[in-house]
């Protein structure tokens, strides 16, 4: 199921030290890097403390670099090797320095998809349960959804609803991404992977559904610059950073660069119609290029949102909309609901009473240059 894992003994299989996890910081110093982003699969034979000491040896090089590290399946590894509840290790990693949490491993929450594809992988339960967790202890995160393998649309529709569920209680999503299954090097090759109009059918309808996460990201790694670009059309305003290193979709085929320049990943956003703001991994702004927007040392404005024609701007500027389906939804029939939004063509809104539309501000939002690496390798 992932190109990335490797068995201990496999070649390709590894293990960051520490003292490697420094050097790699190191690395970069004469880089304006403001996020080091740490994943890595599940190796039981790690002890607790090595988890402490990677964020240490991070900040020790960088004091200010925030760290975003661990996903929820992580998590849970890092509890049970602690022998403490999840509730009380995630305050040590905080005093150890840690800043954020990422949102991947989420996979789709299907007991059925995970039965066929990654059965010794946690529950869908189990990740919304560590995440609940991560919010409670003041910590925000990242959601996801791996889609286009074998899900059905319903069990996209359910994971989604899940999603905004727990975003309804806990407030600690902080961004939505949206990731295309890439079959090159797993067992499931033999698929043909999503299109670029899923990918974007994808962002417009999970902008419609979770109306109460502020930004969907277009993970350009993933999706190609091109196509990210177009999804800035379709509900996305995040094209994530520059990066310096990724491992994980590049082992399962991807072909997009490992490292962009500032420059060029303001440039795409301007040729994509959007005006370019430069974010902290919490989205605080530092840099925009119109301060009447946004203005640098300001947090994020969220998104905005219309439901219907008559809320639609009198003055739109060069604001885009995209609309997929009928109704708004406000009750339990959600589901049924966007089952319909799945299905519908995307196409640009020209009016029509009660038609939800998606809102494109013009903002498009850029990470601080980042690096992005996974301490091992194996499983």
């Amino acid at each position: 199921f992932c190109a990335f894992q490797r068995l201990p003994g496999q070649e390709g299989a590894y293990v960051m030290k520490p003292e490697e996890v420094a050097e790699k910081i190191r690395e970069q110093l004469d880089e304006p890097v403001t996020e080091v982003h740490m994943v890595a699969g599940i190796y039981p034979k790690l002890p607790y403390e090595y988890y402490l000491d990677i964020i240490r040896a991070a900040k020790a090089v960088r004091p200010d670099i925030h760290v975003k590290a661990f996903t929820m399946i992580e998590l849970m590894q890092i509890a049970r090797r602690a022998k403490k509840p999840l509730a009380e290790v995630l305050p040590e990693l905080v005093e150890a320095g840690l800043g954020s949490c990422p949102g991947g491993g989420a996979e789709v929450f299907s007991d059925r998809v995970r039965d066929e594809g990654y059965d010794k992988k946690n529950t869908g339960d189990e990740w919304i349960e560590t995440a609940r967790t991560v919010h409670e202890a003041g910590l925000r995160s990242n959601c996801t959804m791996l889609h286009g393998h074998i899900e059905t649309i319903e069990e996209r529709v359910d994971h989604l609803d899940r999603l905004r569920r727990l975003q309804d209680e806990t407030g600690g999503f902080q961004t939505y991404i949206p990731l295309s299954f890439h079959p090159d090097h797993t067992e499931w090759s033999h698929l043909p992977g999503p299109t670029a109009l899923d990918e974007l059918r994808e962002i417009a309808v999970s902008r419609l559904l979770l109306d109460n996460i502020d930004h969907i990201k277009a993970y350009w790694i993933m999706l190609s610059i091109p196509v990210a670009q177009m999804a800035l059309s379709y509900g996305a305003d995040d094209v994530d950073g520059t990066v310096v290193e990724e491992k994980i979709y590049h082992e399962a085929g991807a072909t997009t660069p490992q490292h962009v320049m500032r420059s060029e990943l303001v440039q795409w956003i301007r040729d994509a119609g959007r005006i370019p703001v430069e974010r902290d991994t919490l989205y605080n702004v530092i840099w925009s290029a119109d301060e009447n927007l946004a203005q640098a040392g300001a947090a994020a404005p969220g998104p905005a949102f219309f439901t219907g024609a008559a809320d639609r701007p009198a003055n739109e500027g060069n604001i885009r909309w995209v609309t997929v389906g009928a109704a708004s939804p406000e009750d339990d029939a959600v589901r049924e609901l966007y089952l319909n939004r799945f299905r519908a063509d995307l196409t640009d809104a020209t009016a029509g009473g009660g038609v939800p539309l998606v809102p494109q501000a013009p903002l498009a939002w850029g990470a601080g240059i980042g690096v992005a690496w996974q301490p091992q390798a194996q499983i």
